[in-house]
């Protein structure tokens, strides 16, 4: 697979699991593009040993989270403190989905991270090789995760 295709295939999943890291559409996209320019500079040590969305999926978690370190020492605030959520979700989005993106920023790091994988069918077992934990775990957390946002989505209910 040369980089052009990969890039047309993963450009937006990598662009929401960043948003969903972020909670910012602007950071979101410069960390999408920092991705990119990873995989293209690695793409001939990419080992095959998982497939290549796997590899992708684990470098742009490790560059947001390396980016949201960096965030935390410029600032005590956090990324989702310090922006409205307005800004990240186009106004024709419907409300639910406002409220979920919004609740999911609101989840512990690893949480967020294992959640935005789920969201975009990434098989739970590259989960849990992108996070670094068991498979059983992965379906652990996911089942935990979904009972979290159930929950805040009753407590809101309209």
């Amino acid at each position: 697979m040369n980089f052009e295709n990969i890039y047309k295939e993963y450009w937006q999943k990598v662009y929401r699991l960043s948003l969903g890291y972020l909670n910012d559409p602007d950071a979101a996209k410069d960390m999408t593009q920092e991705t990119f320019i990873k995989v293209w500079k690695n793409l001939d040590n990419f080992r095959k040993e998982a497939v290549i969305g796997t590899w992708i999926f684990r470098i742009a978690t490790n560059t947001c989270l390396r980016q949201i370190e960096v965030n935390k020492r410029v600032s005590n605030t956090t990324l989702s403190d310090s922006n409205s959520f307005e800004t990240i979700v186009p106004d024709q989005i419907e409300e639910k989905t406002q409220l979920l993106y919004q609740y999911i920023s609101e989840l512990p790091e690893i949480e967020r991270i294992i959640i935005s994988l789920e969201l975009e069918d990434v098989k739970q077992s590259d989960i849990a090789i992108i996070v670094g934990i068991s498979d059983s775990n992965v379906r652990v957390k996911i089942h935990r995760i979904k009972e979290k946002l159930t929950q805040k989505f009753r407590n809101n209910e309209f």
